[in-house]
């Protein structure tokens, strides 16, 4: 329900906004600023995003937790999606996800509703003994190949049995 809330409750604030902005600024300076901000935000992302990426490499490489770099990296693509959609409400809380410090606070909160049952990582070994066994939908069959010679086979439709007004 909380969902269906937001779906509504975003638009009628973004076009509230709209209104409130344009009357003071004029039509086109608040068009100038949705445009400049989607670019700026774009540049953001791309700049953070690569940051984060390479911070998550460096994770895995070194073996160590991912989680940090994985989580700030879906805030970071979630800030791009708000900064590029228009509106001054989800602008701000896109430039808000793209403060490290922010998406710290936002993996805390989400840290607590969250219980990890396990966390592996690396190799698990090799497996020593016998091979598994043959699964259930594998057929086991001989082929022989046989000479084309030019004539379909009897399990092909030609043009002529394709044709209705051939038959």
């Amino acid at each position: 329900m909380w969902l269906f809330a937001i779906f509504v409750a975003v638009p009628i604030v973004e076009i509230a906004l709209f209104i409130q902005v344009g009357g003071w600024l004029g039509l086109w300076p608040t068009l100038l600023i949705v445009v400049l901000t989607a670019m700026l935000g774009t540049f953001l992302v791309r700049r953070q995003g690569l940051a984060e990426l390479r911070r998550l490499q460096e994770s895995l490489n070194e073996l160590s937790d991912p989680t940090r770099p994985l989580a700030h990296g879906a805030m970071i693509l979630a800030a791009g999606l708000l900064l590029l959609t228009p509106g001054f409400f989800t602008d701000a809380a896109g430039f808000l996800l793209l403060i490290p410090g922010v998406r710290d606070a936002a993996m805390t909160q989400v840290r607590r509703r969250i219980r990890v049952q396990s966390f592996t990582m690396g190799q698990t070994g090799r497996r020593t003994g016998p091979p598994p066994p043959a699964r259930d939908d594998v057929v086991e069959g001989d082929y022989v190949e046989v000479p084309r010679d030019g004539r379909p086979s009897g399990w092909t439709r030609t043009d002529d049995d394709a044709d209705p007004e051939r038959r």
